[in-house]
């Protein structure tokens, strides 16, 4: 295949670029810096900062994962128009271009999250359900999700991720947490009932290949583990992973303080399920969050722990 991404050389991007080109795909990958492509995403990877450099190619399939790190600071109002033009503007430019092209790709497979759902409480959230929040998240994610579904009305496949956290050994959340338990500084989230949706990066990669070659594979789908942890737990098993005590609670109201709107998106709570994908009988290599957990951190463990 000839497959197009946005978002390439992020970390679920330079991912999905190692499984494929593996495979023997062509990967392209716009980005702003295309020059940075082959060396953040492999050699044989190209870079375009126009998609009109694709003009006149065949192109068999979108995998549109751009946008800007969410929780990395505080939404105020400029963070919140980069968060919106980084995903939704960019999100229509693609498929406007799309429209343009007499040859069209198969499938878009485009991002998303489960704070599409809103703060669901003790609901379990299934993909047939609605939102059942009106915050900037899920009104974000709302929004990413319609201009993706446009491209349907051009006879494309769509495929619209919701994805929980993502963990990774060198890369996203993980990292940026292990710092803070390595030092016995940390612990959960306010009361620390919040259900957090997770996915092991190795099983995010599977699934995202999984919806590409399935040809009846359409609309959303929740990309996480079939075993959501509470808040507390997750911090209980990552400091025990660490060798390290996760006791220090961050309280809601500090929370709330220093990170305004922000502390909703952590302290909210989504009991995700992967229910379409289970019934199209994609299987989780990792299911259990400890043993997810032990692979991703196996060597830092171990020298955190000296």
């Amino acid at each position: 295949m000839h497959i197009l991404l946005t978002g390439g050389t992020g970390l679920m991007g330079r991912s999905l670029c190692r499984h494929w080109s593996a495979q023997g795909h062509r990967l392209t990958v716009w980005s702003r810096s295309p020059e940075q492509v082959p060396g953040l995403c492999g050699s044989a990877v190209r870079g375009i900062g126009r998609l009109e450099e694709l003009d006149g190619e065949t192109l068999d399939a979108v995998i549109n994962l751009a946008g800007a790190p969410i929780a990395e600071r505080p939404w105020t109002r400029r963070r919140k128009a980069v968060l919106w033009s980084s995903r939704i503007t960019l999100t229509e430019q693609l498929v406007g271009w799309l429209q343009t092209r007499l040859q069209r790709p198969r499938v878009l497979i485009s991002g998303s999250a489960v704070g599409w759902y809103g703060d669901g409480g003790e609901r379990e959230l299934r993909e047939d359900m609605g939102p059942v929040g009106t915050d900037f998240a899920s009104q974000l994610c709302g929004a990413w999700e319609d201009s993706a579904r446009r491209a349907e009305e051009l006879g494309i496949r769509v495929v619209l991720l919701r994805s929980g956290l993502v963990l990774a050994p060198d890369g996203g959340f993980l990292q940026r947490l292990r710092p803070v338990f390595r030092l016995g500084l940390g612990g959960p989230l306010g009361n620390g009932r919040q259900w957090m949706p997770w996915v092991h990066i190795a099983d995010q990669v599977a699934l995202i290949d999984f919806l590409l070659h399935r040809e009846d594979a359409q609309g959303p789908y929740n990309a996480c583990a079939p075993q959501p942890v509470r808040n507390g737990e997750f911090a209980r098993a990552l400091g025990q992973a660490l060798y390290r005590p996760a006791r220090l609670s961050a309280p809601a109201f500090a929370l709330r303080l220093g990170l305004g709107e922000l502390a909703g998106l952590l302290l909210g709570s989504q009991r995700a399920v992967p229910a379409r994908l289970s019934d199209a009988g994609f299987a989780f290599r990792f299911t259990d969050l400890n043993a997810a957990l032990a692979d991703l951190l196996g060597d830092h463990r171990l020298k955190d722990a000296a």
